[in-house]
């Protein structure tokens, strides 16, 4: 292994070891009490050393939600490309798909959609808001593809296929935020996933997915 190769490793080694030491100082003090000073502690680093690595909060905070974003793709991506299956069986795969994004890194992406919904995505460097708006684009665009072959079939409602693709993500992401918030006034009280269940049975019907032939 050359120099190169080793200084690049040790580069991604402590970038790893910041993004893992933010996702704890987040989790036990929120986005907006967390300081990069914190974050540095934790990881056990100089807050100069952070800097080398990420520019400010917000772009660490953001960074945080690569990782969700990657596995959404892929997800969305097999959904789309699995050959054979009915569009209605393409819609209740992509509705298993994103209960699973959520179990994957639920924190996280409770996090990603309080980002998305701020003005923290103007903080963020060109480099690493092209890459949340890459993969955001690709996944609702496969998203879109199914909707459009479920039209195409006559098995899903006349409406653009970005629009309903739009709606679905938008009806997930808002029902977490939506409990989060509230869990975060009652912990005692946790009907994500019932909530979700009934925001995605009214989704089918609204389709026309639960028609049948």
């Amino acid at each position: 292994m050359g120099i190169r190769e080793r200084k690049a490793r040790e580069k991604e080694r402590r970038r790893q070891q910041i993004i893992v030491a933010a996702k704890r100082v987040f989790s036990k003090k929120g986005f907006n009490k967390a300081t990069m000073e914190d974050i540095a502690a934790e990881a056990e680093l100089s807050p100069g050393t952070l800097y080398l690595y990420f520019k400010n909060k917000e772009e660490l905070y953001a960074s945080l939600s690569l990782r969700i974003l990657q596995y959404l793709r892929i997800r969305v991506e097999h959904v789309h490309k699995e050959a054979g299956p009915d569009p209605q069986e393409k819609l209740e795969a992509l509705i298993e798909a994103m209960y699973d994004v959520y179990d994957f890194d639920p924190l996280t992406i409770i996090n990603m959609f309080h980002l998305q919904s701020s003005e923290t995505l103007k903080n963020l460097s060109p480099e690493l808001l092209e890459q949340i708006k890459k993969l955001s684009r690709q996944s609702i665009g496969d998203m879109a593809r199914i909707f459009e072959e479920g039209i195409e079939k006559g098995r899903f409602i006349k409406a653009h296929p970005m629009a309903l693709s739009d709606i679905l993500w938008s009806l997930f992401s808002g029902v977490i935020l939506w409990e989060a918030s509230k869990n975060a006034i009652n912990q005692d009280k946790d009907y994500l996933k019932e909530t979700l269940k009934v925001a995605f049975d009214l989704f089918r019907r609204g389709v026309g997915a639960d028609k049948g032939d």
